[in-house]
């Protein structure tokens, strides 16, 4: 692992750090905020999984959840979106497919199976950096994430419940297998097998029986995405009809962009530290 840049924030430290990753074949980039408790003992980890087009940057330095991490003692680490690098297989015109958009799955499909492999990179080859390099607690993990990210947060919780104490999403993709912007990404990295497409897709995850404690999702009403590729209605119907306590903020006004994650930030990271606080 290579440390990139430090700074001082909120008493504690903000970091950038590279290595080479066995999972995505090529150097991935993350940020790692360890807050000042972390100087006497480990701290929970709370992940939040970016958007489309997003890299470890973007929440960095526009989410604002540095005084509030400190605050509450909580170690946040963003990953990159999909691996990088000039010999990775891209679509460089279509923003929704390749670089930027990992959709947090193992392709399955040639010529992305070699490289797009960010389900096993954030669940298997990322933590195990962490834990080998930071005073993190390993057994308080949560997850949180926008859009692409929400979606892959909230497949992540539901197939690792174990792994994960709490889940929350600002406007996740939650039926990734049937909305526009992100069914021709599934079919490119996991085959025209839809059924294949399940264990990618929230509201498939429920309905086949995965299960999660509870889930807090933040949805702005203005939204240019909303009826087309988020829809979180069908995560509310999916939770209420499995018996999962879901709380769904319909936000009047807010949009997509990092002022509205930014405005709701907080919430969400008193919502997992509740949850993360305990041994």
């Amino acid at each position: 692992m290579k440390t990139v840049s430090t700074a001082r924030s909120h008493g504690g430290t903000q970091g950038v750090y590279s290595h080479a990753s066995s999972a995505c074949r090529c150097d991935m980039t993350f940020a790692v905020f360890v807050p000042p408790q972390a100087a006497k003992a480990p701290c929970p980890v709370l992940w939040y999984l970016s958007g489309l087009t997003c890299t470890h940057a973007n929440v960095m330095d526009k989410g604002e959840y540095r005084r509030m991490a400190a605050e509450l003692g909580l170690i946040v680490v963003c990953p990159d979106t999909s691996p990088r690098g000039g010999d990775v297989p891209d679509e460089p015109d279509n923003w929704q497919f390749g670089k930027g958009a990992g959709f947090y799955v193992d392709a399955t499909e040639a010529p992305f199976s070699r490289n797009y492999r960010m389900y096993s990179y954030v669940i298997e080859e990322l933590p195990r950096l962490i834990a080998e390099n930071f005073p993190a607690d390993m057994d308080r993990q949560g997850v949180f994430g926008h859009s692409m990210g929400g979606h892959g947060a909230l497949t992540l919780a539901l197939r690792n419940p174990d792994r994960f104490r709490s889940c929350s999403a600002f406007a996740p993709i939650v039926e990734p297998s049937t909305a526009g912007w992100s069914k021709g990404a599934l079919e490119k990295y996991l085959g025209g097998d839809r059924s294949a497409w399940r264990a990618h897709d929230a509201c498939a995850l429920v309905e086949d029986g995965h299960r999660f404690d509870a889930f807090l999702i933040d949805q702005g009403s203005a939204d240019g995405f909303l009826d087309e590729g988020l829809r979180p209605w069908l995560f509310e119907a999916a939770c209420r009809k499995a018996g999962i306590p879901l709380t769904l903020n319909m936000r009047d006004g807010y949009d997509h962009s990092y002022f509205f994650i930014s405005t709701f930030m907080d919430d969400h990271l008193a919502w997992h530290a509740a949850r993360l606080q305990t041994r």
